[in-house]
């Protein structure tokens, strides 16, 4: 079982019995559970209802992922007798690939459309994901305390388990035999809310087409030996990516050696064939720096050569990037290659008997030219622009607008609804009338906070734009010295809770107070000439801040050079959500995969973003 138990949960008080395990899934893994209820199905029918639902699982999945390349593990289902309960179970361990997750909540939900009796479980590390995913929307009666075994995906739709009416504390949790006598017995209570269930479902509305969408083909130069491993097993490709990324000193001392003797696919008889990989698998590889080893070192000084005298051009360029993503691909498969027989991936034990047929039959049974060209999109080169960020047109597609270019935008369909979320989500944190001068409040993870009552959202539209405001800025600076209000700043500016009343004894010292005010005016004066203040610190048009401060930035706009008045009008507008989400992701860049403010306050608003390795951080040895 590729789970972990953890810590007991639920003891009584005085003797040592448990009602249940904490369990825990381990990281990047999906575990899905389905269960077939009727009120009158006998426990031998249930068995033989259950297979059938296997069997209709396999097929869909089979017809969905045909030419699909799972990251790490496939779909996967079997029968699991529990507690007492009889259901289909399976896990899948999906690796970097976020989209193998989703792709098994779409299969599973399709499957609950053919099935009226049947009724599904997913979760993984984060626990019930659905639910994170609509976490904006959520009633306040849930919460990650009390939704464990309560989401449930029935005939194409999100279903929830409602809290019981008696008042205990306890009965907020429910374990899952609980939740499966639940929908047995009183079904017709689950809560469904189509705002919850378009938010948790909000990743599948670009399946199936996703599937195709996440395929890239692209030509490398490999050896003719691994051409036909790969023609023959395509799923290969993903276990040796997986370990050419994750490789170690140990792995690569086939191909540091020198020798090309112990090597399973040395660098001769190099033949140009196109390999499938899902982006994901082709970013990895991509995006990995690393040099070649003394085996591939002659071809590199060979195709040196042949650019030298040539000169450069794209033919050229082209081909030393076949030649450098092929030698990737080779020496994946060679660390593949050297543990493949004792391998726990069915693929990888695969690729050990097709080398072991390969060393008996001989060169025999290789390709010829002529067969590779038959091959089906054998000479297939698809463009990887998507790994592309175009900053001209990022703002563009920020604000949902088409590319003002010519040339396909960056990122995928998914990127502009992610960042125009992103930034949606924090703009309301930001304009958060909750939040006073102890910092931002998020609920308090208790039993209790379960039953407030909501709040109404009474933010005015002219809130959702992020501001600042040079008069009220010198209004808190004066407050932080300890210095009366200023008397022309307006009573509704800003929080509620920032504005205090002056003491009797500051009011007194108008003196000392109009002295403290001319500093604080300098101050800000002298901020401004120098940027501080701006958003954007690389612009001297400081068009990005909003309000009061627009004058001011206005007037100095004149001193700009003449190429900077040049420039065209809309490069001059500054939306403030580009420099926000600009900020946010340089921000969290900035965190080099460790916890920091930004990744923490994102997750208090149900954002997850992707861990981010630079260039200069990834070693080749």
């Amino acid at each position: 079982m590729n789970e972990t138990e953890g810590v007991k949960k639920d003891a009584k008080s005085g003797d040592n019995e448990f009602t249940e395990y904490a369990r825990v899934l381990p990281e990047n893994c999906v575990e899905y559970m389905l269960f077939v209820l009727e009120a009158d199905l006998q426990h031998g029918n249930t068995a033989s209802s259950l297979e059938a639902v296997r069997k209709a699982a396999v097929q869909l999945a089979n017809q969905l992922t045909k030419d699909y390349i799972w990251q790490r593990d496939s779909f996967n289902l079997e029968t699991k007798r529990d507690q007492g309960m009889l259901y289909l179970y399976g896990i899948t361990d999906y690796g970097d690939s976020i989209e193998d997750e989703w792709l098994i909540v779409y299969i599973l939900r399709e499957l609950t459309k053919q099935y009226s009796d049947l009724w599904v479980r997913v979760s993984d590390s984060d626990g019930e994901f659905l639910l994170v995913e609509a976490a904006n929307v959520l009633p306040k009666w849930l919460s990650p305390e009390n939704d464990a075994n309560r989401a449930w995906i029935h005939d194409g739709q999100l279903r929830i388990i409602p809290l019981r009416s008696d008042g205990d504390v306890q009965s907020k949790n429910i374990t899952l035999p609980e939740a499966v006598k639940t929908l047995q017995s009183a079904a017709d209570t689950l809560v469904h809310s189509t705002f919850v269930e378009a938010e948790a479902f909000y990743r599948l509305e670009k399946y199936p087409g996703q599937i195709e969408e996440s395929i890239h083909h692209a030509l490398v130069t490999i050896p003719r030996r691994l051409a036909h491993v790969i023609h023959e097993i395509p799923k290969s490709v993903a276990p040796a990516v997986e370990a050419f990324y994750l490789r170690d000193p140990i792995a690569m001392k086939p191909m540091i050696s020198g020798s090309t003797d112990r090597l399973s696919f040395p660098p001769k008889d190099l033949v140009n064939v196109s390999v499938k990989f899902t982006k994901v698998l082709y970013a990895q590889l991509k995006s990995q720096v690393f040099s070649p080893p003394p085996a591939w070192q002659d071809i590199f000084t060979s195709l040196e050569k042949q650019a030298t005298s040539a000169g450069s051009s794209a033919e050229t360029q082209m081909t030393h990037a076949n030649v450098e993503l092929g030698m990737k691909v080779t020496c994946g498969f060679e660390m593949l290659a050297v543990g493949a027989a004792k391998s726990k991936n069915r693929t990888a034990r695969e690729v050990a008997l097709l080398l072991e047929d390969m060393a008996e039959d001989g060169d025999s049974i290789l390709p010829s030219d002529a067969d590779i060209a038959r091959w089906k999109d054998s000479a297939r080169h698809d463009d990887d622009s998507w790994m592309d960020i175009n900053f001209e047109d990022f703002e563009q597609e920020l604000n949902g607008k088409k590319s003002t270019s010519k040339e396909p935008s960056f990122g995928d369909a998914n990127a502009q609804a992610d960042l125009r979320k992103i930034v949606s989500r924090f703009e309301a944190f930001l304009n958060d009338e909750k939040a006073g001068i102890d910092g931002a409040e998020f609920d308090e993870m208790d039993e209790d906070d379960d039953d407030d009552s909501d709040l109404e959202d009474d933010d005015d539209s002219e809130d959702r734009d992020v501001s600042f405001d040079e008069e009220e800025f010198a209004r808190m600076m004066r407050e932080m010295m300890g210095l009366p209000a200023d008397a022309t700043v307006a009573p509704d500016k800003g929080k509620e809770s920032m504005s205090k009343p002056a003491s009797t004894e500051q009011q007194e010292e108008d003196s000392e107070d109009e002295e403290i005010k001319k500093l604080s005016e300098q101050i800000e004066a002298e901020l401004n000439e120098h940027g501080a203040l701006a958003l954007d610190p690389t612009t001297k048009i400081n068009k990005a801040i909003k309000g009061k401060g627009k004058e001011k930035a206005a007037g100095r706009s004149e001193e700009v050079d003449d190429t900077e008045e040049d420039a065209s009008e809309d490069d001059d507008e500054v939306d403030i959500d580009y420099n926000l989400a600009k900020n946010l992701l340089e921000s969290f860049k900035g965190q080099a995969g460790m916890v920091g403010p930004v990744g923490t306050i994102l997750a208090e608003m149900g954002i997850r973003l992707p861990r981010d390795e630079s260039d200069d951080e990834q070693d080749s040895k």
